[in-house]
């Protein structure tokens, strides 16, 4: 199951260059909250289908939207989970899709400015968007959307690509 709903994050790191994860980003709780209401609805639908008004539904349609509710529930939770953002000590790279799985990678020398973007509720609930320029500006890794603690992610990035000797000696 843990294959299903967690992407293998190892098996894209190049270890013979002694490239190691810094951080790994995972999609903050917020973007569970609509599976989780529309799989409650559906329990709810699935209930009052089979026992409250079961002779008024002879063709168990309520029982079906439910079921159909559920399974679209358990399919954003799946995708939701294997949404995953990946820093390393040499790149910065996005991991995404279920059936169809998606790899965008941009080198740390490539990231010119990272834009932290926190709506209202990002604010009240700790999560905000990630927006990276690079010279290359249509590629997947654009737009990061709900990070958790995207300052801390910031600064951790800024710190990688210092430590790395990309932004000029230290002083």
């Amino acid at each position: 199951m843990a294959r299903l709903t967690e992407p293998d994050v190892g098996r894209y790191l190049l270890r013979d260059e002694d490239e190691v994860v810094v951080d790994e980003v995972r999609r903050h709780w917020i973007v569970f909250v609509l599976p989780v209401v529309e799989l409650l609805v559906a329990v709810v639908l699935m209930f009052v289908g089979t026992f409250v008004i079961a002779p008024a539904d002879p063709g168990g349609w309520l029982v079906l939207v439910g079921l159909a509710l559920c399974l679209h529930s358990a399919w954003v939770t799946v995708r939701e989970r294997r949404e995953c953002f990946v820093v390393t000590n040499m790149r910065v790279f996005r991991l995404h899709g279920v059936l169809n799985t998606h790899r965008a990678t941009m080198p740390l020398s490539r990231i010119l400015d990272i834009t932290v973007d926190k709506p209202i509720t990002g604010r009240i609930l700790g999560y905000g968007h990630l927006t990276f320029e690079s010279a290359a500006q249509d590629q997947g890794l654009r737009e990061i959307k709900y990070v958790g603690r995207p300052d801390a992610r910031d600064l951790k990035i800024q710190r990688v690509v210092q430590v790395v000797g990309l932004r000029g000696p230290r002083r």
